[in-house]
Formats: structure tokens, C-alpha cells, sequence
């Protein structure tokens, strides 16, 4: 049986589609340290990833790169989450990186994808779960420390936008063991009690092991469970903790959470003033109209109202005489008309242009020379007067 033989491409490419249907090396974790590191001009990276034992080649393309918060250079430990596969054109294969992370808090970031994963599988960050925040206040809870810039921040904003607004502090620990703790005790405080119309649960910026307790769990339920509505003021611009896709409400810094909580005062006060002044104007609109009705209805005295009856009468009169004068010129037209159309037809008319009408003795007019016979008398109509006359 003769030998079954494969070009280098073809060996390549069976390697690669291997890897490819790798489940475990389509989506894997490589801690390592950054060595033969290149930024290219197309925005691609190169490198190696080694440790004690090997080498492995990585490379990640501009648009996965856009994505880092570091910079990385040689010697630095890392870790690289991407898919193993084959360069076929090299023969080799090589790490492709989609995710890169400095090492020492890789554990803390894997497991912040992970709950993030979970509780969004649970639908803990759905929109139709956020509460809407109270445009109008009278208690605002804050879930933090009780020193540091983030509660004066907090205090500062409140008092100078809506100072009628009653503040009350839970003095949470927001970092190290029990932090968490602290944080969802505080939600719950507030809860329990009543105590606020809104709930700012934050601190400062800092590290992502500073901020760890706003990506635990216990502080995620709390937030999802809590009636009153919470505002998450972790403050760092960029990046978001579990806190804040569980809040009904997302603020970059505690100081832009305290803006949203509470209106300015100042601005409500323009308003007001504003609507008392369309308010005022529309009042001075409906008086003068009121003011314009009452003087139409006003009562008149006796003689006043003989006076405008009176004058009333005289104009009645005067469009009645207008009437029947116009009334009997017409009929005189219409009577002259018919006397002329009447006159036209008149027998006495017709013998005026020397006609004559012959009448029999019972007065029956002659129509035709056949009603007559030999010895018959009639009366002949002149102009001027009758002639008797005999059929001869």
C-alpha cells in the first residue's frame, strides 16, 4: 500500500481546523509574561507569552487593542483570554487575543465576569426592573464611608442644590473583609426603616481590588431587592462595577450622583416664577374680559330703556313705509304690464285699425260664413258703432 502523502498546506490547515473544534482552546485563560513585544503600524500587537516551562506566540489585532486600559511592554505579567489556533502561511500556532489584563488581578476580574454572567442571566440588570428616581425628595440615604471626599462631595451638592432635603449618612465600610457586608446592611437599614425616598450606595475611585466590594454578590441582591430606589456613585468615569448594572440609576462620581438625586432649587424657583407670571397674566386676561361682560350687562334706567324701545319703533316704521312703498311700485309696473298685455288683445282695439265683428242677435260672434244663411239678420261691430245687416 503505497504511502498516503500530504503537502505542508494541507497538514497545516488540518492542524488548524483541529484546533478550531477545540472547545477548551476557542475561549482560554494564558497567564504569562510579556516578551519580543511589538506594536505594528497597523495597530496589531505581537508578542510571546512565556514562563519557566515555554513559549507561546500571541498576537492581538487593532480592534481588540483599541480595548486596553494599560500598556503593555515587555516583562510585564499578564493575562491574555483569546483562541488557539494555526497561521497556516507560518506553520505555527499562536495565541489570538481578544482580552488582555495585567496579572495580580486576572482571579478578581474572572470572577467578576463570571457573576456578571450569572446575574444578568437572571435578568438582575433588566430595564424593566429599574425604578424610576423622585423628582422631589425630602430624605436622601447614603450607603458609604463616613470620612473621605466622597460623602463631603455628596453633602457639599446636596446642600447647595436643594438644601430642604434632610441627608442621613450609614456609615458603611466600603473596602477590605466585611466591606460588602457593610454596604448591603446599609441598603437594608433603609429599607427596613423607611428611612429615605432615595438611596446613594458608592465611594471613591480607586483599584479594582478597592472597589471589590461593589462587584459582590451580597451587594448585588441587595440593590435588586431594595424598594427604594438606589443611585450607584462608585467613582471611577470608565469602568462599571456589578453595583452599577444593578442600580435603577448609573453616576460616573458620588458628586454626579448627588446631581441627579436632588433638583436645584434655583431652577425650580425660575420655574416658579415663571408659571406665577403666565399665571398672573392670564388672571389680568380673564378680569378685563369679565370687566367688558359686566359692562354690556349693566342695568339701564327706565327712561333709558323708552328711549333705545323708542328708537327701536321709529326704525320698525321706517323699514315698514320703506317696504310698502317699494311694494306698490311694484305693483304698478306689474298692473301696467298686464293693462298693456290686455289692451293688445282688446276687440275694440282690433276694430280701431278698421276691422269689423259680426255678432249674431244673441250676441255669438260669427266665425265663419257657413253659420249664416239666406235671410239672416246679425249686428255688425264698427269703431264708431252697430249695423244691422240681412243675408241677402
Amino acid at each position: 500500500m503505497e504511502p498516503r502523502i500530504a503537502t505542508v498546506s494541507q497538514i497545516n490547515g488540518y492542524i488548524k481546523k483541529i484546533l478550531d473544534k477545540n472547545i477548551i482552546l476557542n475561549n482560554v485563560w494564558v497567564k504569562g509574561e510579556l516578551s519580543n513585544f511589538k506594536l505594528h503600524y497597523s495597530g496589531h500587537i505581537y508578542a510571546t507569552l512565556k514562563d519557566e516551562g515555554g513559549v507561546l506566540k500571541a498576537v492581538m489585532f487593532r480592534s481588540a487593542a483599541a480595548s486596553l486600559t494599560f500598556t503593555p511592554q515587555d516583562g510585564m505579567k499578564v493575562m491574555a483570554r483569546g483562541r488557539v489556533g494555526v497561521y497556516e502561511n507560518g506553520g505555527v500556532y499562536q495565541l489570538y487575543i481578544e482580552e488582555m489584563i495585567p496579572d495580580g488581578v486576572g482571579e478578581l476580574y474572572i470572577a467578576y465576569e463570571k457573576l456578571k454572567a450569572k446575574l444578568q442571566s437572571e435578568g438582575l440588570f433588566d430595564e424593566r426592573h429599574k425604578k424610576p428616581i423622585p423628582k422631589y425628595p425630602s430624605k436622601i440615604g447614603v450607603v458609604t464611608a463616613p470620612t473621605g471626599a466622597a460623602v463631603r462631595d455628596i453633602i457639599n451638592v446636596i446642600t447647595r442644590r436643594y438644601p430642604m432635603a434632610e441627608i442621613i449618612l450609614y456609615p458603611a465600610q466600603v473596602q477590605g473583609a466585611g466591606a460588602a457586608e457593610s454596604v448591603a446592611a446599609g441598603i437594608k437599614y433603609f429599607n427596613d426603616t423607611n428611612g429615605a425616598d432615595t438611596i446613594i450606595a458608592g465611594r471613591g475611585g480607586g483599584s479594582i481590588e478597592d472597589l471589590r466590594a461593589f462587584n459582590e454578590e451580597i451587594v448585588a441582591r441587595a440593590i435588586f431587592g431594595s424598594r427604594i430606589p438606589i443611585i450607584s456613585a462608585v467613582g471611577h468615569e470608565t469602568d462599571f462595577t456589578i453595583a452599577d448594572f444593578t442600580a435603577d440609576l448609573r453616576a460616573p462620581t458620588p458628586s454626579a450622583a448627588a446631581e441627579i438625586a436632588v433638583p436645584s432649587a434655583l431652577d425650580l424657583m425660575s420655574t416658579l416664577n415663571m408659571q406665577r407670571s403666565r399665571i398672573y397674566q392670564a388672571e389680568v386676561s380673564r378680569i378685563k374680559h369679565l370687566r367688558l361682560r359686566i359692562n354690556a350687562l349693566k342695568l339701564k334706567t327706565p327712561q333709558e330703556i323708552i328711549n333705545d324701545n323708542s328708537q327701536r319703533l321709529d326704525n320698525l316704521l321706517r323699514r315698514m313705509e320703506s317696504s310698502f312703498s317699494l311694494t306698490i311700485v311694484r305693483s304698478r309696473k306689474s298692473l301696467g304690464e298686464l293693462a298693456g298685455k290686455l289692451d293688445a288683445l282688446s276687440p275694440l282695439n282690433t276694430l280701431s285699425r278698421g276691422y269689423s265683428i259680426p255678432v249674431k242677435r244673441d250676441g255669438t260672434v260669427i266665425r265663419s260664413k257657413d253659420e249664416l244663411s239666406s235671410g239672416d239678420e246679425f249686428t255688425l261691430k264698427l269703431r264708431d258703432g252697430d249695423a244691422d245687416c240681412r243675408v241677402i
